[in-house]
């Protein structure tokens, strides 16, 4: 008796779960459509998920040129970085966000208005950093931008200067 409770309730699971996952494809569908149209190319869209569900207001959307945050239901609030700007990502992997398969990935930009931005508790972390791997560096070879470029003016070794000030004077 208690090994045929154990196979129908593993039986409903399946069930279940198989449905969640043929409405979560459709409702992908359809929410990746209206994105297409407000953002134009989306790459990649997802929600901050609390224990694993994506019940949060809080989506992040990952363009062709843009990471973009949205917050909010009644009153938006949307954040964007240039992917040519961000400068490195780092994933962590915290242990309650782990078992539920989620991540937190951090961005750091030469943005002046978010120079960090934290992608907290996303599915799938691992393929989210690919992809956004693979589209700076697809916005950096378009730009002809590299890491160097952003960083500001470096001294590059010369004892010279041309702009005849006594601190760089040259004999």
């Amino acid at each position: 008796k208690f090994a045929c409770n154990i196979a129908f309730f593993v039986l409903l699971w399946y069930d279940y779960c198989r449905k969640q996952n043929h409405n979560e494809r459709l409702l992908n569908t359809m929410n990746m459509k209206k994105l297409q149209k407000l953002y134009g190319d989306v790459r990649w869209s997802g929600k901050k998920c609390i224990c694993g569900l994506p019940i949060s207001f809080t989506r992040y959307i990952v363009t062709d040129s843009r990471l973009i945050t949205r917050v909010g239901l009644f009153n938006l609030k949307e954040d964007e970085v240039e992917l040519y700007r961000i400068v490195d990502k780092t994933a962590a992997f915290p242990f309650g966000q782990r078992i539920v398969g989620c991540g937190t990935i951090k961005v750091i930009s030469k943005d002046a208005d978010t120079p960090e931005k934290l992608l907290k508790s996303v599915k799938k972390p691992r393929e989210v950093k690919r992809i956004l791997d693979e589209l700076v560096e697809e916005q950096r070879n378009k730009y002809y931008v590299r890491g160097r470029d952003m960083i500001g003016a470096t001294d590059l070794g010369g004892d010279e200067c041309d702009c005849n000030c006594e601190t760089h004077e040259v004999e």
